[in-house]
């Protein structure tokens, strides 16, 4: 397995296990990520974006070679999530113990895809 089929695994998985945990517990999931109980409106969309994120985990697994389309789709998703999981903590006080460690797997995840997506462009051109 090559380092790019690697950081797509890793990237996949990660996503794969928060949406599972979102569509079982997200009061839990959310007390974790924010600090605060979930109202019951922000459980439905709490499910609704588990079941994205663990659909988006699932189109990015690679098979027997990982596709330049997964490898946007979850970089797309990476620096996205990064950026709003950054304005969630400077904008509000919900600030649960787990939020800043997402911001920085995020962060780091999307250097890397970053930094591998440019690499594989370099090499198909």
């Amino acid at each position: 397995m090559t380092v790019q089929q690697s950081l797509l695994v890793f990237a996949a998985i990660v996503e794969v296990l928060t949406g599972v945990a979102l569509m079982l517990s997200p009061s839990s999931a959310g007390e974790l990520l924010l600090g605060t109980e979930l109202s019951s409106a922000a459980i439905v969309f709490a499910r609704l974006a588990g079941i994205g994120l663990f659909s988006l985990g699932l189109a990015c697994w690679p098979g027997k070679q990982a596709t330049r389309t997964g490898q946007f789709a979850i970089l797309t998703y990476n620096l996205l999530i990064l950026l709003f999981l950054l304005e969630v903590s400077v904008r509000s006080e919900q600030v649960g113990v787990l939020l800043w460690p997402a911001v920085a797997l995020h962060a780091v995840l999307s250097v890397l895809l970053v930094n591998d997506w440019l690499a594989a462009r370099r090499t198909a051109s």
